[in-house]
């Protein structure tokens, strides 16, 4: 199972990382808070103080067309927004 799926990098996450040393990421949805931790730590060299976790139900959506209304929901996903030791950070854009 591939616990880290992919960072968020929204404006939010941003002033979180700067003002709080806290990152957030999507995460498989079967991944407890010590795999997510376990993982972090591996991949990034860093040491997790703490990890929060909250799961997002998709949105609903509907579309107008010629036959009627198309209903439906984007994907859920799990969040985990990932509390840093002083000191740490995580550089997303040396790769880029």
């Amino acid at each position: 199972m591939e616990v880290l799926i992919r960072p968020l990098i929204t404006e939010k996450m941003t002033d979180k990382a700067e003002a709080l040393n806290q990152y957030g990421f999507v995460v498989d949805k079967r991944a407890n808070k010590h795999q997510i931790k376990s993982a972090i730590e591996e991949l990034y060299d860093v040491t997790v103080t703490d990890v929060n976790t909250m799961v997002y139900l998709g949105k609903r959506k509907f579309r107008g067309t010629r036959r009627g209304w198309i209903s439906g929901r984007t994907k859920s996903f799990k969040k985990a927004i990932v509390t840093l030791k002083d000191g740490d950070i995580i550089d997303f854009y040396s790769n880029v």
